[in-house]
């Protein structure tokens, strides 16, 4: 397999040898929906709570009389079949969203994900992301230069300065390999890799 490779300039400088492993396998859309969608569940938080008819502020004296008014009978105005009632099946504070996906589909659904980049183009390899100074103007001007309005930066370690320089750009996020996650590789537009770190996404997920 084979990805394209820029130069300092982010100018085509010919392509670079890639594992098979990682950026030639097939592309499995089901398997690659349900990873998105766990990591989505798995990073959401139980925080919201609705309340059950015990707990929502009502009087409970009845409505009006059991028989004689030709309405149906009702007990009390907390009844979940009344307007402003508690819920029947409130959502608690506790409620655990989480789901379970094994390593192995994990790691298929990963490079699924980066052999279909590598198919599409969307993915390109650099020798060094590196910057001299904590800037975004620069970096901004760089990457305009190279044509990437929309990239996810992987990095084989988290430059202080390439980090602080990418924090007030939208739509730039910058990362490690053991970070680069599903949903920010389908995301970006683009994904650009430093040569270290595809021998860690190798080791990772070849």
């Amino acid at each position: 397999m084979e990805l394209k490779l820029l130069n300092a300039q982010g100018q085509a400088d010919g392509t670079t040898p890639a594992p098979e492993t990682v950026f030639g396998r097939e592309y499995n859309e089901a398997l690659v929906h349900q990873i998105v969608v766990a990591y989505q569940a798995n990073a959401r938080q139980g925080t919201r709570a609705q309340k059950d008819r015990t707990t929502v502020k009502h009087s409970t004296r009845k409505p009006w009389r059991q028989k004689g008014t030709g309405r149906a009978r009702a007990g009390m105005s907390s009844s979940p079949i009344w307007r402003g009632g508690g819920r029947t099946f409130p959502n608690s504070p506790d409620e655990n969203f989480t789901q379970k996906v094994n390593k192995k589909m994990y790691r298929a659904g990963m490079t699924s994900i980066l052999s279909q980049l590598a198919r599409d183009g969307r993915i390109a390899v650099v020798d060094s992301m590196a910057v001299d100074s904590p800037k975004t103007k620069p970096l901004a001007q760089r990457l305009k230069a190279m044509g990437l309005d929309s990239v996810l930066i992987i990095t084989e370690a988290l430059d202080e300065n390439l980090y602080l320089a990418s924090r007030n750009l939208k739509n730039v996020m910058v990362v490690e390999p053991r970070y680069a996650d599903p949903l920010s590789l389908i995301h970006y537009r683009n994904v650009v890799v430093t040569k270290p770190a595809i021998a860690k996404l190798e080791e990772m997920w070849g």
